[in-house]
């Protein structure tokens, strides 16, 4: 027990005496401005790409859509986060002479990647509307587009409720791999505190300790919506 102790205290020199905690804090706000931008403009991404999706394929237009969308999602779908932020940082981006640091690149792999995710999701909970919804706002002159940004959408969005949440869950723990673009996350944070006390055992504890914390006010948030729109729909 006075190992560990001895542990405790190397790693609170170093957090505290050292600065440490002030890489901590710029890791979690890397962490959560990562994952929170990544669902975001996921979600707008997800919500576009179901969209063409479920469009009727009638016309050519429709059709090739639907078969760029369905490559954007097989490659995202498809591949590790890991070899795409790889991918975009070491050789799709310099291709085209963009140059963005880290976070930035991680935050635009985040979000195509999420994109491809929630796309499917949002698809399933569009179907998962009765389809009497979408008749209805055809029959009072609605357009498909409108009928479906203000009526089905939003009921989809009800029904994919939790599985947003384990989206963003999933985000927020992914975000351990964007060291590899030189990003600096929470597992970098902690790593530098390790490296620097050469003692691994309390930083890492920490910060899977952080992890636990973030999923759980994540997991709380979520249900707390559900009971507000549950509420909502009984009202209705």
């Amino acid at each position: 027990m006075g190992n560990f102790d001895k542990k405790i205290a190397k790693f609170i020199e170093i957090f505290i005496d050292q600065n440490g905690y002030v890489k901590v804090l710029e890791g979690l706000q890397n962490t959560l401005l990562i994952a929170i931008l990544g669902l975001i403009i996921g979600t707008v991404i997800g919500t576009l790409i179901a969209t063409v999706r479920v469009v009727p394929k009638y016309k050519t237009l429709p059709k090739v859509l639907n078969a760029i969308c369905s490559v954007y999602v097989g490659f995202f779908r498809g591949t590790p986060m890991t070899v795409q932020l790889l991918l975009f940082y070491y050789v799709l981006l310099p291709l085209m002479g963009v140059r963005i640091s880290g976070v930035n690149v991680s935050i635009l792999v985040f979000s195509l990647n999420s994109g491809a995710y929630i796309s499917e999701i949002m698809r399933g909970g569009i179907q998962s509307v009765d389809g009497g919804q979408m008749e209805a706002g055809r029959a009072v002159g609605l357009s498909f587009g409108v009928t479906m940004m203000k009526i089905v959408i939003p009921q989809a969005v009800k029904n994919i409720m939790p599985t947003m949440g384990n989206e963003f869950i999933a985000l927020i723990k992914e975000t351990s791999v964007v060291s590899f673009v030189g990003a600096a996350d929470l597992y970098v944070a902690f790593n530098y505190i390790g490296s620097n006390s050469y003692e691994f055992m309390v930083p890492y504890l920490v910060m899977a300790i952080i992890y636990i914390a973030l999923v759980m006010l994540i997991t709380l948030g979520i249900k707390l919506m559900e009971r507000r729109l549950a509420k909502s729909d009984r009202r209705n």
